[in-house]
């Protein structure tokens, strides 16, 4: 299984339905060196979905409606990924109400599984809902974060023991501002 948007930045995908979320928001164009945005127009996008929904049905093996995304689709669908990106790094002021359309399914075995509704962007809002959900009951989605350094920002699933990650990547992104913090504090001492 490949979620295309977080295997460019050679991340690990986030658990289960998670996976989706983590993927939604490493569409933008961030990271070291700088990855286009794959939501940039419909043909990316389509593509990104495609994969993305062929990752989740593989998670869940739950089957999910071929969804395609049009030029009205686009700006909203980014809009969601700002917002739960403004959200994670903790720079969000307000973060607009997103909502999306969900039926509760009682299946033969007595499980309640939410199905998601809606076409085109409406349905990806629909199932990222759902997995914001499933995470925060399962207490990973406070393991979701956006890496501290500014000029990268890709999101990554913290697998810390206690949940202490700040960077992406501690090579590339941590290290360097790790270096520039210590010479400014060495430099600060010396005047």
């Amino acid at each position: 299984m490949t979620w295309l948007a977080t295997a460019r930045y050679d991340l690990q995908p986030a658990p289960a339905t998670l996976g989706l979320v983590h993927d939604l928001l490493n569409t933008r164009s961030a990271g070291r060196p700088r990855q286009p945005d794959l939501l940039a127009d419909v043909t990316s996008a389509q593509r990104w979905a495609g994969e993305a929904l062929a990752a989740w049905t593989e998670e869940t093996g739950q089957g999910v409606p071929l969804v395609r995304l049009g030029e009205e689709d686009l700006d909203p669908l980014r809009d969601l990924r700002v917002d739960l990106h403004q959200h994670l790094a903790g720079t969000a002021e307000h973060v607009p109400e997103h909502q999306a359309g969900v039926v509760l399914r009682l299946d033969p075995d007595g499980r309640v599984r939410p199905e998601p509704r809606g076409s085109g962007r409406r349905a990806l809002a629909s199932l990222t809902l759902i997995a914001i959900a499933d995470a925060q009951a399962a207490g990973t989605w406070r393991r979701l974060k956006v890496c501290r350094n500014s000029r990268c920002a890709a999101a990554f699933f913290d697998r810390s023991r206690n949940n202490s990650g700040t960077w992406h990547d501690v090579r590339t992104c941590g290290n360097p501002a790790n270096l520039r913090a210590y010479r400014a504090r060495q430099r600060a001492e010396n005047s």
